[in-house]
Formats: C-alpha cells, structure tokens, sequence
C-alpha cells in the first residue's frame, strides 16, 4: 500500500500521489495521463482529477500499478476501480488492469468472442479479475509472446482451464501446446500467431480480425519520437532478428499496435498503419 509519507515531491496537491515504490512501469501515465505523467525516473501526478470520470480512471491506474505505488484518500473509489477492469479498448477487445510485478509492469489484453475468449499475456492473479472475466465469458485460450510476461500464468490456467500457447523458443513445460518454426500459424479464422524472434528467441504477436495485433515487447508507439519503436538495448536475443521480425509485419493488415510495454496505437486505417511502420523502420534499422 502506497505511504504518503514516502511520497514523491513536486506532485499536484491532494489526493492522489505516487510513493517511492515505483518502478516507472509506464502503467499510470499511459492509462491516466490526464492525472499522472513521466518524471524520469518515476511516475508523479502532475493534476489532480476533477470530475468523476477522472477520479475514477486514476483509481483504475491505482489498481492496475503492479507495485501499489499510487494512493488516494478516497478508498471507496478504489473498490469501485477494482472491478472496472477489464477496461474496453475498441469493439472486443479490453485492457485487463492488474498489471505483475513479475512482468515489470507489463500491460495484458482480453479478446471478448463468440468462438472462445482469449487471454493475451497474464495479468496478475486477481480474484476481482477473474470474476469480471468469468462474467464475460471466461478464457478458452491464454496466448504468451514471450518469456517476459507470462506473470501468474498457472493461476489463470488453473481459474479457467485455458490452454496456453507459446513459441517453442520461449516456452514453459507447463504450456499445453507449443508452436514451432518462423511462419504464421492460424488458431481460428479471425486470430492468427506470428513468430517475431528478437526480442527473445520465442517472441510472436497475435493478429486478431486484421485489426489488432498485440505485440507483447516486440513493438510499441513512441510519443517523442512520433514513431513504432523497438529496443536495440532491452534485446534479450538478436537485433537484426528483431528489424528482420518488424519488417514480416509489413505484410499483415492491422490499424492497432496494443503492446506489453509501451504506449498502444491506432490508425484510422490498415494503410495507415503501414505507412507508419514503414516509416518507423528506416529509423529502426539504422539503430
């Protein structure tokens, strides 16, 4: 639970504030920039919010800081927080909230459909959580890109028996099914697995109705630089695999980037969306 007492200064007075437990995951001011933003090192409110909207979408960062490094005075607020993830994105597609420790932070994505609800990377183990999602559904499937972010994994697998899915370069004994080799697999006519080796040996994105793809740390909307961006320092495996990867999606129809880490993207269109990746790549290849 956050201390006010261990506080950040140079914050907006009142009652929401970022302690000394923050590990500058990115969560708060990426969800709730209105209220929280980057001080470097760390997160800090920079204004309070003002109206109900605001206060409760603070709230919601509070709760989906994966250190409980925010407070508030308003505890109420925070109950109803915690049951408003997961947080619609666009159409079926949902933030989970709830972001591990374990996974420094890293964002999780709900796919809410007829054919069976998918679980993009693990969230942390959350008993609200999990209610909201066995009201929508549950998971049929929990989809890992990568080693990073599988978080508490094996407690959603045991909540709802959903099968998980992983590159074999990357994956868990405990994963249910494995998938192999560098080309694009089908799960089902509207989701698709991409292998995108890099990041890690085993990375891969998940392409859902040619609309979102989610990227895990693979890729990622930078706002100073105005580009996608990926991480020749962060690479826990091989670059120019990486710009090789990066440059496999130019050959996929998406109009979101919704990554683990980073800030998501949209284009109002799949062209769009090329065009930016493309030209996100010129500068990416001469890191």
């Amino acid at each position: 639970m956050a201390q006010r007492a261990k506080a950040y200064g140079g914050q907006a007075e009142g009652s929401f504030f970022v302690d000394r437990a923050c590990i500058d995951c990115g969560t708060c001011y990426q969800f709730a920039p209105e209220t929280f933003e980057d001080a470097g090192s760390h997160s800090r409110v920079h204004a309070q919010p003002s109206d109900a909207d605001g206060k409760l979408r603070a709230a919601m960062a509070l709760v989906a800081c994966p250190v409980a490094a925010i407070g508030t005075e308003d505890k109420a607020l925070v109950g109803a927080a915690s049951l408003a993830f997961p947080s619609l994105v666009e159409d079926e597609v949902s933030f989970c909230g709830w972001t591990s420790e374990q996974s420094f932070g890293a964002w999780s994505w709900f796919i809410q459909r007829e054919a069976g609800n998918v679980l993009m990377d693990s969230p942390r183990s959350s008993p609200q959580l999990m209610k909201r999602l066995e009201e929508q559904g549950g998971v049929a499937t929990m989809i890992l890109s990568h080693q990073d972010d599988v978080a508490d994994h094996a407690a959603y697998h045991a909540r709802f028996g959903c099968p998980r899915v992983m590159h074999e370069g990357d994956a868990m004994r405990e994963c249910e099914r494995v998938i192999t080799g560098d080309e694009p697999v089908p799960l089902a006519d509207d989701l698709m697995l991409i292998p995108t080796p890099g990041h890690t040996a085993g990375s891969m994105c998940l392409l859902y109705r040619e609309t979102f793809l989610f990227t895990g740390d693979h890729l990622w909307w930078n706002p100073h630089k105005q580009r996608l961006s990926a991480s020749k320092s962060y690479n826990w495996f091989d670059w120019e695999t990486q710009v090789r990867s990066l440059e496999k999606l130019l050959d996929f129809r998406f109009r979101w980037v919704l990554p683990g880490h980073g800030y998501a993207k949209s284009e109002a269109t799949p062209e769009a969306m090329r065009d930016l990746l493309a030209r996100s790549l010129q500068e990416l290849k001469a890191l």
